[in-house]
């Protein structure tokens, strides 16, 4: 008769005789990223809003009123690499071509010439002269969201000033982590006085009014986003340090710090090899609440007019032009609609950061 066939072993069963072979184990990070991705909320959140910050990023390629390439009598031009006046297209001035002007549309429409529009042909700061409704317009086929108070294209307006608030948020939260990690760590390590000054300079300092030092500086020094954000970093940080100076408190304490100092380790390795790769846990997880408050602080600075200067694509001065333009709804609308989608979608991200860092979850 014949034998009947034996199954096959796998990975982690004995055969007779021989040893189990173990299953390949997952690193740690590994373990949180799968966990991550296990949360499809937080998951996706963090797809939408990478592709977001990307779109952001090449708003000029999506609105702007100048043609991203154009042929005219036979030679190719690039308006957005540079400035041509209106004679190189048959107009009359030396000034800079208005590619909105329906004297230019025409001559680019002529046989054997063409254009390449962007999606919208609105840029941040475009004016539409040639509106059929008076500002602030309504939504129409020309301008799909409408038009704000000055007659700039309210879709353009949201575009780039999406842009400035997520690269300041990104900016500020980059610099209050580094301010909060290195201070916290300095307390946590040394203790003792260190730690005691530390944290009364953090109580003093905490009690300083942000708001009117802020109003302060505005009125002296001209407005910059450079000035914002080095004075919101003056105070970003405090909240962070707090949480890293529990960190370091706790881990210098554990056996395999003891054995470095014992072993003659340097502080200086001890910190960052030792200990700052065990205390990023909470860095980690408030990063995404720490960009979403950056935001709102953008945000209310520039409705009150003590943010970026004027001219600048903002979401806090739509804000503002929707208060004092009650009928225009659109403005502020659409404008609430992107705030609110973008702080969902951080907030999402960040839960989803904290249940996948948190150690209690022993599953992979």
């Amino acid at each position: 008769m014949a034998e009947a066939a034996l199954p096959l072993p796998t990975i982690g069963q004995p055969t007779i005789g021989q040893p189990a072979v173990p299953a390949p184990s997952l690193s740690p990070s590994r373990r949180a990223w799968l966990r991550f991705r296990r949360n499809r909320l937080g998951f996706w959140s963090l797809a939408v809003f990478v592709a977001l910050v990307l779109l952001s990023l090449g708003a000029e390629l999506i609105s702007n009123d100048k043609p991203l390439l154009l042929r005219y009598e036979g030679r190719l031009y690039l308006p957005l690499a540079q400035t041509y006046s209106e004679k190189t297209f048959g107009g009359d001035f030396e000034t800079e071509t208005d590619y909105l002007d329906p004297f230019i549309r025409q001559r680019l429409a002529q046989p054997g010439n063409w254009a390449v529009y962007p999606p919208n042909p609105y840029g941040a700061r475009t004016i539409n002269y040639f509106a059929k409704s008076p500002n602030p317009a309504p939504p129409s086929v020309d301008n799909w969201l409408g038009t704000d108070d000055r007659g700039r294209d309210l879709l353009a307006q949201l575009v780039y000033g999406f842009r400035v608030s997520v690269l300041f948020a990104l900016a500020l939260t980059a610099v209050g982590v580094l301010l909060g990690v290195a201070a916290g760590a300095v307390q946590g390590f040394f203790g003792g006085k260190v730690d005691l000054a530390g944290q009364r300079f953090i109580e003093i300092w905490g009690a300083m009014p942000e708001l009117y030092l802020l109003i302060i500086f505005s009125a002296i020094l001209s407005p910059s986003v450079g000035l914002l954000l080095g004075l919101l970093s003056l105070f970003g940080w405090m909240g962070l340090s707090d949480y890293v100076r529990a960190e370091f408190l706790r881990n210098r304490q554990l056996d395999y710090v003891k054995a470095a100092r014992a072993l003659g380790v340097p502080r200086r390795r001890i910190i960052w090899r030792h200990i700052l790769p065990n205390s990023m846990t909470p860095v980690v997880t408030f990063l995404p609440f720490r960009m979403s408050a950056a935001i709102l602080a953008l945000t209310s600075l520039d409705f009150l007019g003590l943010g970026v200067p004027p001219g600048t694509p903002s979401l806090g001065e739509l804000l503002a032009q929707g208060k004092n333009n009650i009928d225009a709804w659109w403005i502020s609308l659409s404008t609430f609609a992107v705030l609110v989608i973008t702080l969902l979608l951080l907030t999402f991200m960040g839960d989803a950061l904290r249940d996948a860092l948190d150690p209690r979850r022993a599953e992979s």
